[in-house]
Order: structure tokens, then C-alpha cells, then sequence
């Protein structure tokens, strides 16, 4: 276990030095991250993508990559009793939401990572204090290992009990930007406002790219 969380934490600090540290230049399409490999049938390069889930979000409302359909999102881990990253992570991420709230393209996806404490009517206060839509920004929780497995084998992040540490969860604090096909497009420091500004440039650029592909 040690070796496969040391392995992810290695994965997911390239990751990160790659789509935040060393941005790609205005007229390069975004990377797409995770692994892929060639299939000899299609002829054709398959990409990773995130996998298959069903959670609840802070209306009751079920939430699966239906939900997202014609959409790009944002996605982290998080839990409303953090006592470290996670109120940083909010303040950040509530700018993304500000900057797209106009833009039906453009979701949030929020997992809690205790969903014991974090009921669906504790994260409806959370969201209404932080004066959020659930159509635009949603609150999840759900099965516990079922969000720990989307986040380390779907989103490539840390998210799991750790008794040792503040609050008693370990959570990685990365934004993941997720294009309309369900791959990973970029990694960024959620606690660093100027990666924070990159992700919000990506997710424009994303949105080019799409429209482009679209209109090929």
C-alpha cells in the first residue's frame, strides 16, 4: 500500500509540474493526461478516462457522468470539516464557479471524502453558504470506497482515511479539469491562486478545442 500511495503521489506531482508549472502555448490543444495505449483492432490511441459512478449530490439529486454530458468540468476531494487545505481549496474554486456561472458548458464536482458526517443536508448548508447552485456546482457523497476508488483509479489522486492525519482524512488538493469525453486535460494546485488563474484559461481554451472538433 505504501509503494502504490508513494507511486500515485510521484504520478500526481508530474502531473501537476506538467499542466501548471509548464503551461502549453496558446495555439497547442490541451494534453490529455492518464494512461492510454493503441488499439490494434481500431487502429486507434484509447485514452484514459474516468470511470462509471453514481453519487448523491446536496439536493438529493443523483449524480453520474449523464450529469455531465455536453459539459467540461472541475473536480476535487474534499470534507466540511477539514482543518487544513480544504477552506483554501473553496475560496479558490468558488472563483472558477464566479467566472463560469453564466456558462452552461462549464460544472463542478465536489466529493466529500467522510461521507459518515457529511450528509446530504449538511452539504446543502455548505453549498448555500458558500451562495452555490446545484445545477452548477455539486456536493457529492456517497459509498466511502467508491469515492476513494474514483479518486485514485479514475481522477489519479489521493483521497482516503488516514488516522495520523489533521482531521483524520488525507486528500490530495489538486483541481482535475475533465473534458466531454471524460478524459483528464489538466492537473492544478488548488491552494495556489495562480494556478488557479491557469486552470481558468485552460477551461476556456477546452472550450475552443470542443467547439472546433464540433464544427470539423
Amino acid at each position: 500500500m505504501k509503494i502504490l500511495l508513494i507511486t500515485l503521489a510521484s504520478s500526481l506531482l508530474y502531473l501537476t509540474m506538467f499542466s501548471c508549472n509548464s503551461p502549453t502555448k496558446e495555439n497547442e490543444t490541451l494534453p490529455i493526461l492518464g494512461r492510454r495505449y493503441f488499439d490494434e483492432q481500431k487502429q486507434d490511441t484509447v485514452y484514459h478516462q474516468v470511470a462509471d459512478f453514481a453519487f448523491v449530490n446536496q439536493d438529493s439529486t443523483l449524480v453520474t457522468p449523464n450529469t455531465f454530458d455536453g459539459k467540461v468540468y472541475v473536480t476535487d476531494f474534499f470534507f466540511t470539516s477539514c482543518p487544513t487545505i480544504c477552506p483554501v481549496m473553496k475560496k479558490e474554486m468558488l472563483r472558477v464557479y464566479e467566472e463560469f456561472e453564466d456558462n452552461n458548458e462549464v460544472a463542478i464536482l465536489s466529493h466529500t471524502i467522510d461521507p459518515e458526517y457529511d450528509t446530504v443536508g449538511l452539504l446543502h448548508d455548505y453549498a448555500e453558504r458558500l451562495g452555490v447552485s446545484s445545477d452548477k456546482w455539486h456536493f457529492v457523497t456517497g459509498d466511502k470506497q467508491a469515492i476513494y476508488d474514483m479518486g485514485l483509479k479514475s481522477y489519479m489522486v489521493t483521497a482516503m482515511e488516514d488516522e495520523e492525519a489533521p482531521g483524520g482524512f488525507i486528500h490530495s488538493g489538486a483541481f482535475i479539469l475533465v473534458d466531454k469525453d471524460l478524459r483528464i486535460r489538466g492537473m492544478y494546485d488548488g491552494t495556489v491562486p495562480e494556478q488557479v488563474n491557469v486552470l481558468m484559461n485552460d477551461i476556456r481554451r477546452l472550450l475552443r478545442e470542443e467547439e472546433e472538433l464540433a464544427a470539423s
